[in-house]
């Protein structure tokens, strides 16, 4: 008699098993170097978020107790007090949402104008390839710093929009040019003609042929304009060329430089925002590099692994066999085993290693 199915509702342990590696299974495939770069940038961007509404202080306001003034870490003030007695911890909560909030900005803006241009110059080709490559070269030969300068000391406004205007208006050629080579390089493709072939729009065979295998080159891009904007904008507030009634990682550091922080010893004043600059900028050059290797077959190290038999294999490692496979117990568990009652019924040279 033929035994009955029945649903009984509960997912078995190895569909479980597969749904969780399935799951989890784009973060394993991730290069080390992405992941410690991912985890930064997340610890950063939570900070962004909540960090304001954590500030146990107004970051703009100042005690008039002069007893406050220049006070090192304490209780009260967990990364101690500016010369006008402002908390330096609220203003760093506060500085970092600006200072990431106007890098993204210019990191979208500035990857969209290279996207655009770079795929147009490759795939139309012909007189539009020549005009935007010299547009291009153009803005690649313009000397980004100075120009920045002399663009922000003309402008009547200081504020967070016009500073994003001008990062995005000079950031965007290295990309241009990256995406642009990657497409001259994809047009030629089978794929591609294959799709002409069968009367494929122009802006189809764009957005559904040449951009999907260029994410990889978008997103670095992306990444490595957003590092740009974080070390351009860091660098005009602290000269002054920035919107100082607002709190950045910057205007820190330009506060802490014009009330003389190092001559005073109050590193407690520049060092943490230094610092966060510092780590921000390690983390966005980690994930660039690991987008780099995930995207570039040739970049990829040979430490990734596969599970077979339930043992880790690198890629260097030989093909494991069926006699490899088996996971040896090591002296501590072939210890604990031989007391056990399987362990009577097994030869001993399967449980115990050999000897010394």
């Amino acid at each position: 008699m033929a035994a009955l199915m029945v649903d009984t509702g509960v997912t078995p342990p190895a569909e479980r098993e597969r749904e969780k590696r399935e799951r989890f299974g784009w973060w394993r495939r991730l290069p080390p170097k992405a992941k410690v770069g991912a985890l930064l940038l997340g610890f950063f961007v939570l900070i962004a978020i909540i960090g304001p509404t954590l500030a146990p202080y107004d970051p703009s306001y100042q005690n008039p107790n002069p007893s406050l003034s220049l006070n090192a870490p304490s209780a009260a003030h967990l990364l101690g007090t500016t010369q006008n007695g402002q908390d330096v911890l609220s203003q760093l909560l506060t500085g970092v949402r600006m200072t990431l909030e106007l890098a993204l900005f210019v990191g979208v803006v500035a990857t969209v104008i290279a996207v655009i241009v770079g795929i147009s110059a490759g795939f139309l080709g012909g007189m539009w390839d020549e005009v935007l490559s010299l547009l291009s070269n153009v803005f690649l030969v313009l000397p980004a710093l100075p120009l920045l300068v002399v663009l922000l000391g003309y402008l009547p406004q200081k504020g967070e929009t016009a500073t994003i205007l001008v990062l995005a208006f000079l950031g965007w050629p290295w990309g241009a040019r990256v995406i642009r080579a990657q497409t001259l390089a994809l047009r030629n493709r089978d794929f591609v003609a294959a799709s002409r072939e069968t009367g494929e729009r122009g802006w189809h065979i764009i957005m559904f042929e040449i951009m999907p295998n260029e994410i990889s080159l978008i997103a670095a891009s992306f990444v490595g304009v957003v590092l740009y904007a974080i070390g351009a904008s860091v660098a005009l507030a602290f000269i002054g060329l920035a919107d100082l009634n607002t709190w950045s990682l910057g205007t820190m550091l330009y506060w802490a430089q014009s009330d003389q922080a190092l001559t005073l010893g109050a590193w407690w004043w520049f060092v943490p925002p230094g610092l966060l600059v510092a780590l921000i900028g390690t983390g966005l050059v980690l994930l660039n590099f690991g987008i780099d290797e995930l995207g570039n077959p040739r970049l990829r190290s040979g430490s990734g692994t596969i599970k077979v038999g339930g043992r880790w294999w690198g890629q260097t490692d030989p093909t494991p066999v069926l006699g490899h496979s088996q996971r040896r117990p090591s002296r501590v568990a072939a210890f604990l085993h031989s007391f056990s009652r399987e362990a009577l019924t097994e030869r001993p040279t399967e449980v115990a290693g050999p000897l010394p």
